[in-house]
């Protein structure tokens, strides 16, 4: 089948590494459906996206409100839309040590970030199985691999999602199905902001964040390779080996001292 007759759905697909997937697929020639929060943001987004020729659907949708999630399937099931790629990119962080942090909102995250994740894939893996073909690119991060003291929620959810990605690849593996799991470093988007970490040591050094284009390039080709995971950027590639031979506790102190706020509170 041809590019321009499948859909690829994007969350998160407004800004950011979403934002830069949307980008390639639509270079691609894949139709799009883009679900972010913002009506506005998404509308821009399609009517960019849009002059590349191929069908975008701006849907939408806050994702940490599992009724909405619920509604976006049934929305595009009652569409017709048939979905061949699904890419769960949307997640959030929330900065702090986790005695002082908000419950409330850190449920959000565990809702975006997990339970989204679950029921989309869920739903879209079901009528992948039917055609016997389809793609799933998850967003984890390197931080699916190490514990994260100030992040300690956000470094839960995506050791969720890796630890979920490669169990589903394992299942799917005779149904012409792929999954891959993007692991990508501290990367220049709007993350930082949303979680409140602009005081974090971890990103007062601009140059050192990941350009969100290039770890989307690298997302979107293994996807298409059918790579179980890949991590972007060489920097953290060499600090996923080093992590994979030193005692987790090592780790844990190692990254307290780099999130920590540049002033200690």
């Amino acid at each position: 089948m041809e590019n321009n007759q499948k859909y690829a759905l994007i969350t998160g697909a407004t800004s950011g590494i979403g934002l830069e997937l949307a980008r390639l697929f639509a270079k691609d020639q894949f139709n799009l459906i883009i679900v972010a929060r913002n009506q506005q943001g998404l509308d821009q987004t399609a009517q960019e996206l849009s002059e590349t020729g191929v069908d975008v659907i701006p849907i939408a949708c806050d994702l940490s409100k599992m009724d909405e999630v619920e509604s976006l399937c049934t929305d595009i099931e009652q569409r017709g839309l048939p979905v061949h790629v699904l890419v769960n990119d949307a997640g959030q962080g929330l900065y702090g040590l986790f005695k002082d942090t908000e419950l409330a909102r850190e449920l959000d995250i565990v809702h975006l970030n997990i339970c989204a994740t679950i029921i989309l894939t869920k739903h879209f893996v079901k009528k992948m199985v039917e055609r016997n073909e389809g793609r799933i690119l998850n967003l984890a991060s390197i931080a699916s691999r190490t514990p994260g003291p100030w992040q300690s929620v956000y470094h839960g959810t995506k050791a969720f999602v890796l630890s979920f990605s490669e169990a589903i690849r394992e299942e799917l593996k005779d149904y012409n199905i792929t999954v891959t799991a993007l692991l990508p470093g501290p990367t220049d988007t709007d993350f930082f902001n949303k979680a409140e970490m602009q005081d974090s040591k971890i990103v007062q050094d601009k140059s050192s964040l990941s350009d969100p284009a290039r770890v989307a390039k690298d997302g979107y080709e293994a996807l298409m390779t059918g790579d179980d995971h890949v991590v972007s950027g060489f920097k953290n590639k060499m600090m996923m080996l080093m992590t994979s031979i030193t005692p987790e506790s090592t780790i844990a102190g190692m990254m307290a001292g780099m999130q920590e706020p540049a002033e200690k509170r």
